[in-house]
């Protein structure tokens, strides 16, 4: 009979041990400029996030400047009293040479309510230069 539940408990731990190597396996490598631009994309959302506007206007591109009302930024960035602000950036994709794009969940929570819904989106990051990242399209 031990010997029975000996077996049974090794078994059960292979499809454990099967699942990481192929989790492991599916991973693809990533370039330097992927990492520039999820950093670049978290720097902003962090900016976001700590309500700091300054830091978020002067990571935007020229054109996400002069596509977005100057009302809807400062909105952006200055939540009603009592919120507390928090994102997810899932696993982007390159769009083209520099162009970098990132699904992202915004989580704003204001004191008193039970429940409150992410708004989800897109975020675009550019390489202007040679260390240099902009938000092209805001989340």
């Amino acid at each position: 009979m031990r010997a029975v539940i000996v077996v049974v408990l090794l078994l059960s731990f292979i499809p454990a041990a099967s699942a990481k190597t192929k989790a492991a396996a599916k991973t693809t490598p990533v370039d330097e400029n992927y990492v520039a631009a999820l950093a670049a994309a978290n720097r902003f959302l962090h900016a976001w996030q700590t309500q700091d506007q300054e830091t978020g206007l002067l990571m935007l591109s020229d054109r996400s400047r002069q596509d977005t009302a100057e009302e809807k930024l400062e909105s952006f960035f200055t939540p009603a009293a009592h919120t507390q602000q928090a994102y997810e950036i899932r696993p982007g994709r390159k769009l083209a040479e520099g162009e970098y794009s990132f699904p992202v969940s915004l989580f704003t929570y204001q004191d008193g309510r039970k429940w409150t819904r992410p708004r989800s989106s897109q975020i675009e990051i550019t390489r202007t230069g040679k260390n240099d990242w902009t938000v092209d399209k805001l989340p």
